[in-house]
């Protein structure tokens, strides 16, 4: 990962800028660079992935269809002004998928590169096609442009929402956007999510592609579905191994994360590096880790973690996520010490991780939904806000160890064929949840049998059922009833309904005051269904959990 910041106009100072900047440090811990535009500021954390020379450093200067050469050397400064030859100035976290044949195509057109970051290709494509250009990206980015010529800021995030971005408005009316909303706490008053599938210019958010939304079903039938399921997956792994840094995997033993690790297995030619999180005492996925490992002969590592390392970590990973939402909270848990533990005993850069395939085929909840149409209500509704829950839980609790996540079920091509089937054969009408992705690889033998078609248990349920309720009783403990009943009616706007969501709220307010309006809501199930009118978000508490936590 890296951190971007834009700050769009006039009004605020170097330093100022600096420390705003300086708060996530870990998402870039190799370089950092801010430049004055002459109508703002704009500022880069670095961590290298891709074009790990100097010449891969951000911000991007560009003028007259080439990067600027000369700007690139300026005394070796880490802060430096443009001149009147710039035309484009543009940070972007992100990975460009297919780089190479657009930046084929560019020079063929006359543009100029110096380095190999892919990211370098995007004021040339801005040149080229404007905000065309977005809808063009097979990518995970988020991105600020300040074109000097128009006097133009624009800013952009991708589809889903992968990467994160963050906007302000200041009290003299200058939009601000950063990578996280601890960036922009000292600079703007309310703090809102970039909304994913957007760009902003001039002052309006403009939609240019909606993953949620379906015109018309495909029609493909079973076997069609799960030919190109298996073939879209398979190219969603495959792009997202292309990195000039490490590659490790989050191997849970579940079936998302085992599918990830089986299909890289066989577009790589040395072992996997995998890594598996547990709680001392009763850790589910452990045991399905190391099966899966074995299966495919990775370097597995295993982290334990106990009751002390859960609570010692909880404020640590509120700061971190900027949430106050319960079972993203507890999920992140075992994820941010899993990746502390990969940070600090390992080479690996960037990560490969599961996240995303519950929102197209379904939770165990959505196994009570009471008919098609529903499901593929609740599947785009989770799409929409998905930024907000899982993918931030990934992006953070990997960022804030100077790692990069890599999503392949959030391949733009993967998801979009899979929110288009037909929902009515995507509910569990097979007795097992998420038939049409096991069946897919079910010919494959990728992965053991058991694995392939064991029942699902959430990620902060199979590190370990303790750690829910260790969380669960260190607020108990904290609280007396009159207590919790008190505190809780300050909050208005998602108040918390348990001890244990007191707790998360409170620790949340210390580090982001007022800021609730971040999140929408906390994720639950949807209450309006018949069997989902449950107070925990836990699928534990749900009747057709059954084996999931075995």
């Amino acid at each position: 990962m890296c951190s971007i910041l834009g700050y769009c106009g006039k009004g605020s100072n170097r330093e100022d800028i600096k420390k705003a900047m300086e708060k996530t440090h870990s998402r870039g811990p190799d370089d950092s660079r801010l430049i004055n535009t002459g109508n703002g500021w704009m500022g880069f954390n670095r961590l290298s992935i891709m074009g790990l020379t100097p010449e891969g450093m951000q911000p991007f200067l560009y003028g007259h269809g080439k990067t600027l050469q000369a700007e690139r050397k300026v005394n070796k400064s880490k802060d430096i002004d443009i001149n009147k030859s710039c035309q484009i100035i543009l940070v972007c976290n992100g990975e460009i998928y297919g780089f190479r044949p657009l930046k084929e195509e560019l020079v063929r057109k006359g543009y100029h590169f110096i380095s190999d970051s892919d990211c370098e290709i995007l004021p040339a494509l801005y040149q080229e096609y404007g905000t065309d250009m977005f809808g063009m990206l097979d990518a995970e980015f988020a991105l600020v442009l300040y074109d000097v010529e128009k006097d133009t800021y624009i800013a952009a995030r991708d589809p889903i929402g992968i990467r994160p971005l963050y906007y302000g408005i200041t009290k003299e009316g200058v939009y601000c956007f950063a990578s996280e909303p601890k960036n922009l706490l000292s600079l703007v008053g309310e703090i809102h999510p970039f909304p994913p599938g957007h760009y902003f210019k001039n002052g309006k958010f403009i939609r240019y592609r909606d993953m949620s939304q379906v015109r018309d079903y495909l029609e493909d039938n079973p076997e069609e579905i799960s030919e190109n399921i298996r073939k879209l997956l398979v190219e969603g792994v495959r792009k997202r191994l292309d990195s000039d840094s490490p590659v490790g995997y989050l191997l849970s033993g579940g079936l998302d994360s085992s599918l990830i690790c089986g299909i890289a297995a066989t577009l790589t030619d040395q072992p996997l590096e995998t890594w598996s999180i547990g709680m001392d005492l009763d850790a589910i996925d452990l045991k399905y880790a190391r099966e899966v490992a074995d299966y495919l002969h990775s370097n597995h590592h295993e982290v334990i973690i106990n009751e002390k390392d859960v609570i010692e970590a909880l404020p640590h990973v509120i700061e971190a996520l900027g949430t106050y939402d319960i079972t993203t909270i507890r999920a992140s848990i075992g994820m941010y010490l899993v990746c502390k533990a990969i940070h600090e005993q390992s080479d690996i850069r960037v990560i490969l991780t599961g996240e995303i395939s519950d929102e197209i085929f379904g939770y165990k909840y959505t196994d009570f939904a009471p008919s098609a149409e529903e499901f593929q209500k609740e599947a785009e509704k989770r799409i929409r806000e998905i930024h907000m829950y899982d993918v931030l839980r990934a992006d953070r609790c990997i960022s804030v160890n100077s790692l990069e996540a890599r999503v392949p079920f959030g391949d733009l091509e993967f998801a979009a064929y899979c929110m288009a089937l037909d929902p009515e054969k995507k509910m569990n009408r097979y007795g097992k949840g998420k038939y049409l992705l096991r069946h897919a690889f079910e010919k494959e033998a990728l992965i053991p049998e058991t694995i392939l078609w064991r029942e699902k248990a959430a990620f902060s349920d199979a590190v370990g059922h303790s750690l829910k309720d260790d969380l669960a009783n260190y607020a108990e403990r904290l609280y007396s009833d009159e207590d919790y009943e008190e505190k809780r009616k300050k909050y208005k706007h998602a108040r918390p309904f348990t001890k244990e969501s007191l707790l998360y709220r409170e620790i949340f307010e210390k580090y982001y005051p007022g800021q609730s309006g971040m999140i929408v809501d906390f994720w639950m199930p949807n209450k309006n269904w018949d069997g989902c009118n449950v107070n925990d978000p836990s699928a534990r508490v749900l009747s057709n959990y059954g084996e999931s936590g075995e």
